[in-house]
């Protein structure tokens, strides 16, 4: 088994492909980051929304943030297509409980199509089968009922309702907790 961060994976999926961000994601990660309707359900301090130039979000991502394994960033793409269609994430990583978080974000014209759900799939399906990764978490605000729906589609539980975490917003935000 390998762990994780030992290399920048690419996933293959349901109708979906995660791999590593290029320069050509750029506008559209732009776009994305660029959209608070988006990012309304997300913490603030989000390292793609760190910068104004896409370009150095895309040079630096794999740098500090992935060779500390803080986080490891990843373009979801359309299979059939390339199209890139938003990011997936593992945070949170533990080597020692062989425990990682996960996430993901897609553009308003990415949702309601099963992407999230086929993306999440993806993810829990590599962690399980190529790495040595044991237990998944999430959280979503609560009142993010989308992500709510795609976590129970991937049959993570819910574990606590409604914890105070510090998000970045002006007070605490109320989130979900959820393992697989």
């Amino acid at each position: 088994m390998m762990k994780l961060f030992d290399e920048i994976p690419y996933i293959e999926g349901e109708g979906i492909i995660l791999r590593a961000l290029e320069d050509k994601d750029a506008d559209a990660l732009g776009r994305l980051t660029g959209n608070d309707d988006v990012y309304k359900y997300l913490p603030t301090f989000l390292f793609e929304r760190q910068y104004d130039d896409m370009h150095e979000v895309i040079r630096n991502v794999y740098g500090d943030l992935f060779v500390n394994k803080e986080s490891l960033i990843l373009a979801v793409c359309d299979a059939a297509d390339g199209e890139f269609s938003g990011l997936a994430e593992f945070y949170g990583y533990k080597d020692s409980i062989r425990k990682i978080s996960i996430g993901y974000r897609l553009p308003e014209e990415c949702w309601g199509r099963g992407i999230a759900t086929r993306t999440v799939a993806a993810m829990v399906d590599y962690l399980y089968s190529v790495t040595d990764i044991e237990i998944i978490t999430a959280s979503t605000m609560v009142e993010n009922k989308a992500s709510f729906r795609v976590l129970e589609k991937n049959d993570f539980d819910l574990v606590v309702s409604g914890a105070e975490e510090d998000w970045g917003f002006d007070g605490p935000t109320l989130a979900d907790k959820w393992i697989r």
